[in-house]
């Protein structure tokens, strides 16, 4: 999926929307909109609120555009911090449609945690490019620390492990 194709979704959305709605771009579609990365496989994205309309119709847009679309968000990984959607930057708006890309350190604590390489690839991406900050993001993952026991599927301690040698390894770089 490219650039072009992402904007096509949300706009495809837009038309769908009866009513205002909050459309959360999270993983691959950022690392695209953004530009360090020419495509993804898919579009993993988070509706607020959930509108009938709009998943009703994800089926018929992912069809006409071929294109994957999971609803999936790190809030479902790994805990994050309130007020996540006053942290989620402006993508575009389509109608009733606002996209806009899920707090970015989210974003990156839960590409850590999972720990690909290309997720890792992407977090030094948002780095160089100052969509965040090394010294915001230690701050961050402390901050939600205390809520890790909600996600029993987290190993806090190998988390935790990850976050630091990924941290580490970025300040000597």
């Amino acid at each position: 999926m490219t650039k072009e194709r992402l904007r096509q979704f949300v706009e495809a959305l837009g038309e769908a929307a009866k009513q205002e709605t909050q459309l959360y771009l999270t993983g691959g579609a950022t690392a695209v909109f953004y530009g360090w990365r020419e495509s993804t496989i898919d579009v993993d994205i988070r509706l607020v609120p959930e509108r009938d309309e709009l998943l009703r119709a994800i089926p018929a847009i992912k069809e006409s555009l071929h294109l994957n679309v999971d609803l999936a968000a790190p809030s479902d990984f790994i805990p994050v911090k309130e007020g996540w959607e006053k942290r989620s930057p402006f993508a575009m708006r389509a109608r009733f449609v606002t996209a806009r890309h899920f707090d970015l350190y989210a974003q990156a604590l839960a590409k850590i945690e999972r720990g690909m390489p290309r997720d890792i690839q992407d977090v030094r991406a948002m780095l160089e490019r100052k969509l965040i900050d090394a010294v915001e993001l230690t701050d961050y993952f402390r901050a939600v620390l205390p809520s890790i026991y909600r996600y029993p599927a987290l190993d806090e301690d190998k988390f935790r492990r990850d976050v630091e040698e990924f941290l580490a390894a970025y300040a000597s770089e």
